[in-house]
Formats: structure tokens, C-alpha cells, sequence
């Protein structure tokens, strides 16, 4: 008869603990908002979608958003801060592997934001944003961490340099850059860093006169546009 009490008891006390858990997360304040440890699950399962605490319908702290098969591991966390409608943005693969890290406000990219190799935990990309449009100079990296590409962004087109390299570090091209279109002298090297070709852009389109080299010597010029024969 003792064991019988003691087993209703354990098990009464078990459903009370799970009933005020329950109790505890998805609610509101007196005006509505959401307020308190929030959990929403995928429809039909038991999947979380997202996970994290409400402050008088605005969000605190961490968040965490899952997929459909992600089981405990999220694609995407967010900090948020208290003081503003910012929060530090992280992605991730399903296995868990960092994707890309930055800064929100509201919806938009905000500052820097870093992007990372496949396969390592090297840095494959770095760009800037304001209101959620690239600018300044996005670089992009090698898997042995030499750059890329540097291209310059202002106000989310291109705008000004745009350098490649090889993965030695050499100089392969020089372009600029104006309101999205080619524009300017641009020069093309070998793997040496010896000149192959330099010209000029115009409103995106070969202008003027351009030289081709071999050896460090002209072998051939041409005019653009070129004249309908």
C-alpha cells in the first residue's frame, strides 16, 4: 500500500512539474505582447522552429531558429541588444560548421560581416554594409589566406577599385569602377606581375586604344570602337 501511495505521488508530482513548465513559456503581457521564454515548434511535430525570450513583445538575449531536420543543432542564432533593435547574427550548417557572422538592425546588414571557407574555419570573405547595402571594400580570400579580389562598394554598387590576385599574392588585374560599370585605365598581368594588356573603359565597353604585350614588348594594338568595314 506504501509502494502504491509513493508511485501516485511520484507520478502526480512528475505532471505537476511538466504542467507548470508548460505554463511557464508562450505568454503574454496584460496589453498582448509576447513576454517571457517563448518555443514554437514546426507544424505536426516536435521539431523547435525557434527558441528565446520576449521582453514586453520585444526580443532579448538569444534566439535560436532551427530547419525542419535540424534536431538540436540551430541555423541561425541572434543576439540581441536591450538598448536598440540591433542584434549579432551567426549562420550555420546543418552539421553545425560556421557559415558567415555580422550585425543586424531590424533587417538590414549592419558593419562588418565575415564569411568562411567550406571546409575551414579560414576566412573567406569580408564586406561592409550601412542600411543593409554593401560599402567599402569587400575582400575575398584564398583557403591559404591570401586575397582574392578587393572590390569597392559604395552605397551598393561598385564603385572604384577592383583588384584580383593569384593565390601567390601577384597582381593580376587593376579596374575601376564607376556607378556599377567599368570605367577607367585597366591593366592585366601575368603570373609574374609583368604587364599583358592595358586599355581603357567606357561606360562598361572597351574605348580608345589597347595594347597587348608578350615578352614586355607591344605585339599588338587595338582601337575601340572599332570602325565597321
Amino acid at each position: 500500500m506504501i509502494k502504491i501511495a509513493f508511485i501516485f505521488f511520484l507520478v502526480t508530482s512528475l505532471c505537476s512539474v511538466s504542467v507548470f513548465s508548460q505554463s511557464e513559456i508562450n505568454q503574454t503581457d496584460a496589453q498582448g505582447k509576447r513576454h517571457g521564454i517563448w518555443k514554437k515548434t514546426f507544424d505536426g511535430t516536435n521539431q523547435l522552429r525557434y527558441e528565446g525570450t520576449f521582453e514586453h513583445g520585444k526580443e532579448v538575449g538569444e534566439f535560436k531558429f532551427y530547419c525542419e531536420d535540424c534536431k538540436s543543432q540551430p541555423m541561425v542564432t541572434k543576439i540581441f541588444n536591450s538598448k536598440d533593435n540591433s542584434a549579432e547574427v551567426k549562420y550555420f550548417t546543418v552539421k553545425g560548421k560556421l557559415v558567415s557572422e555580422g550585425k543586424m538592425q531590424d533587417k538590414d546588414r549592419i558593419g562588418e560581416w565575415v564569411y568562411y571557407h567550406e571546409k575551414s574555419k579560414n576566412v573567406m570573405t569580408r564586406e561592409n554594409y550601412v542600411n543593409g547595402k554593401l560599402d567599402g571594400k569587400l575582400i575575398t580570400y584564398y583557403p591559404n589566406g591570401k586575397t582574392t579580389q578587393e572590390t569597392t562598394y559604395k552605397n551598393g554598387i561598385k564603385e572604384g577599385e577592383d583588384n584580383y590576385y593569384s593565390p601567390d599574392g601577384v597582381l593580376l588585374k587593376k579596374l575601376l569602377y564607376t556607378n556599377n560599370e567599368l570605367q577607367g585605365p585597366a591593366t592585366y598581368y601575368d603570373a609574374y606581375g609583368k604587364v599583358v594588356i592595358e586599355g581603357f573603359y567606357k561606360e562598361g565597353k572597351k574605348h580608345g586604344l589597347w595594347k597587348y604585350y608578350k615578352d614586355e614588348k607591344v605585339i599588338l594594338e587595338e582601337t575601340y570602337p572599332k570602325k565597321d568595314n
